[in-house]
């Protein structure tokens, strides 16, 4: 009997219809803080979702190409699973072909289009199927790529703290100056940071500052 496939979803992602399209077809889903991607499949395969408004308009923002390098970045092969009804597309088709082969050619990144959640859902599964039924391979939020340099190390630190991710992992850093002093900011100092509320510098001042309480056997 075949084991169980597992698929780690990033705690932002809301898609409820996915979420149980996911579970209706056997797929065994733990929820967790991703650095990147909405799901986890290996420990080499990460899928980003865009539905396409969301598609187009990081597209246009530019916002697109910095999430699939920090995913490439971090796991050898990252997809993007584009969702919806392709005659919705607003912007040019042409424009639209132009931007997937420039996503394929200038990062190597694989983009699949789906029509609506339980395909969506049908596409993570037969890749998870092929990662952890084939190959052996167990979703991991890391990945399987090491960050190279002190810079990244600190990134990857301060984007998995509760609310956090890359953006505002970058804005600390560039704010404080180092993990150490992220670390050390008192609440108020947290909130000065564009995007960091009271309630998210409580949080994070807390996780650096509370005691660690271990389990109980």
């Amino acid at each position: 009997m075949a084991r169980e496939l597992r698929l780690i979803v990033d705690q932002r992602e809301r898609n409820v219809e996915l979420l149980d399209a996911l579970s209706s077809i056997g797929m065994r889903v733990e929820v967790m803080m991703l650095p990147v991607g909405d799901y986890a499949v290996s420990d080499r395969v990460c899928i980003e979702r865009k539905a396409i408004p969301d598609f187009e308009s990081s597209l246009i923002s530019g916002r697109l190409f910095e999430q699939i390098g920090r995913l490439k970045e971090t796991y050898e092969f990252p997809v993007l699973l584009v969702e919806g009804d392709i005659d919705s597309f607003r912007m040019n088709r042409a424009a639209i072909d132009g931007a997937i082969a420039s996503i394929y050619i200038r990062y190597g990144m694989l983009v699949l289009l789906s029509r609506n959640a339980l395909e969506s859902a049908q596409i993570i599964k037969a890749i998870a199927s092929q990662e952890q039924y084939a190959d052996e391979r167990l979703p991991s939020p890391k990945g399987g790529l090491r960050a190279y340099t002190d810079r990244q190390f600190q990134e990857y630190v301060i984007g998995n703290l509760p609310g956090v991710g890359p953006k505002l992992a970058h804005a600390l850093l560039e704010h404080f100056g180092s993990v150490r002093e992220v670390a050390n900011a008192a609440p108020e100092q947290l909130a000065k940071v564009d995007k960091i509320g009271k309630k998210k510098a409580a949080r994070i001042y807390s996780i650096f500052n509370r005691a660690y309480q271990q389990l109980e056997p």
